[in-house]
C-alpha cells in the first residue's frame, strides 16, 4: 500500500477530523514504530505502528454520514466536562461507528449539522477556501433600519479575519412587528459569526436556526432526529455533481430511539416515539 499523509490515517479511523489529527501530531501525540511523528509524516497504514496518546490506533472504519437537526443546549462535541449532553449522544444509541461534528453550531443555536468519520470530507465541508454556502435564520426583536442593514452587510473581523454574509433578506414582513426573521448566507462559518455581525449592527440575536450546509437542506427534520446523507448529496457536498431533487422522506431518528425488535439497524433509523 502506498504511503499516505499521517493526519489522513488518524482521521479515516475515526478518531478526529484531519484537523485535529494535524494538532495531535504537532503537540507530539502520535507515533510511528515508536518514534515520536513529524507535522507532514507520511506512512504506509498497512506496516506502520501508529499510535496516538499511547494507545493503537483502530482500523478505518466504515464511513458514515448523517445530517443532524442539533437542538438548543446541545453541546457541538464529542464529549463535554461539563457533562452536557452532546450532538454525538443524540446518535450513539444506533449508530455504532464513532462519528464526530464537522464544524460548529453553538450551544443556543440549532439546525443541521454533519456528523461523520470521513476526514477528507470533513476537512471539504469545514475549510473556508471551499466556500460551501451556509443559510441560517435569525430572529431579532424589532427590525434592521436601512444604515444597520448596510453596517450588517458590511461585516466584521472575527479571529483576525474578515468575514462578511453573502445574502442577507428579510423573511417576515409589517413594520408593526415586534420581531423579525432574517435569512443569511454565509460561507466562512465561524464560530458566532452570524451573532456577531447582527450584534456589530446593533441587535441581539434571540434565536438561529442552520437550514442549509451547501446542497443539504432538509425542513422535515425535527430537533435530535438524524438521517443518513444520500450518495447524490455526498457527491454535490464534494463538488463532483448537483443534488438531485429530494427524494421520499426516510425514517429518522432521535435521541432515544427504541431498541430490540423493530429497532434501527446501522445505516437507517427510526422518528422518536
Amino acid at each position: 500500500m502506498a504511503e499516505e499523509r499521517l493526519q489522513k490515517i488518524i482521521a479515516r479511523s475515526g478518531m478526529c477530523s484531519r484537523r485535529d489529527a494535524d494538532r495531535m501530531v504537532a503537540e507530539g501525540r502520535v507515533t510511528v514504530d515508536g518514534r515520536v511523528a513529524e507535522p507532514g509524516a507520511t506512512v504506509d497504514a498497512a506496516t506502520a505502528r501508529i499510535r496516538v496518546d499511547g494507545k493503537p490506533l483502530r482500523a478505518a472504519e466504515t464511513p458514515r454520514y448523517l445530517l443532524l437537526y442539533k437542538p438548543r443546549e446541545v453541546m457541538t462535541t464529542c464529549d463535554d466536562p461539563e457533562e452536557r449532553r452532546t450532538v454525538v449522544d443524540l446518535v450513539r444509541p444506533i449508530i455504532r461507528e464513532r462519528v464526530y461534528p464537522v464544524g460548529r453550531l453553538d450551544y443556543h443555536s440549532e439546525g443541521l449539522l454533519i456528523l461523520t468519520n470521513d476526514g477528507d470530507l470533513a476537512a471539504r465541508v469545514a475549510h473556508p477556501r471551499y466556500g460551501l454556502v451556509r443559510e441560517y435564520l435569525v430572529k431579532i426583536r424589532g427590525d434592521l433600519s436601512e444604515a444597520e442593514l448596510r453596517k450588517l452587510m458590511a461585516g466584521t473581523t472575527i479571529e483576525g479575519r474578515r468575514v462578511r454574509p453573502r445574502q442577507v433578506r428579510r423573511e417576515t414582513r409589517g413594520r408593526a412587528s415586534t420581531v423579525t426573521w432574517w435569512r443569511v448566507e454565509v460561507t466562512e462559518g465561524r464560530t458566532h459569526e452570524v451573532r456577531e455581525l447582527f450584534f456589530r449592527a446593533g441587535h441581539h440575536v434571540q434565536r438561529l436556526r442552520r437550514t442549509a450546509i451547501g446542497p443539504l437542506r432538509d425542513d422535515s427534520l425535527k430537533p435530535g432526529e438524524f438521517r443518513t446523507i444520500s450518495d447524490a448529496e455526498l457527491a454535490a457536498l464534494r463538488g463532483e455533481a448537483p443534488p438531485r431533487r429530494p427524494q421520499r422522506r426516510r425514517p429518522r431518528a432521535a435521541a432515544g430511539g427504541r431498541s430490540g425488535p423493530g429497532a434501527a439497524a446501522p445505516g437507517r433509523s427510526t422518528r422518536k416515539r
